[in-house]
């Protein structure tokens, strides 16, 4: 399983940027996928999550400016951000976890990629 995350960098306050991940190694019809993000000092948190049958679901910090999606027969995971604002700041990684369901702790997720910095 290989996960490589691009797309990050910097932007001002109320830009928008869109990271990809592409993914290799297992069927992600089988698979719970997600965005987590870690800023210096503070722990993990799960930012967007999509399970296997493609339902979504989002932090409250990021619902209404953050959309996941996984393209059908498409190997690649997207978090596309909209209105970002400055405590968006963080390193991204997305994950994956084998099974339906997407939980929030990141400690349940077998599989992550290097990570990418957003800086507002």
């Amino acid at each position: 399983v290989q996960l490589v995350e691009s797309g990050g960098g910097s932007v001002q306050a109320g830009g928008s940027l869109r990271l990809s991940c592409e993914f290799s190694g297992f069927t992600a019809s089988k698979y719970c996928l997600g965005w987590f993000r870690q800023a210096p000092g503070k722990e993990r948190e799960g930012v967007a999550f999509i399970d296997a049958g493609g339902s979504t679901t989002y932090a409250d910090s990021v619902k209404g400016r953050f959309t996941i999606s996984r393209p059908y027969a498409k190997n690649t995971l997207y978090l596309q951000m909209d209105s970002l604002k400055p405590e968006d700041t963080a390193m991204y990684y997305c994950a994956a976890r084998s099974g339906y369901y997407c939980p929030v702790a990141s400690e349940r997720y077998n599989y992550w990629g290097q990570g990418t910095q957003v800086t507002v």
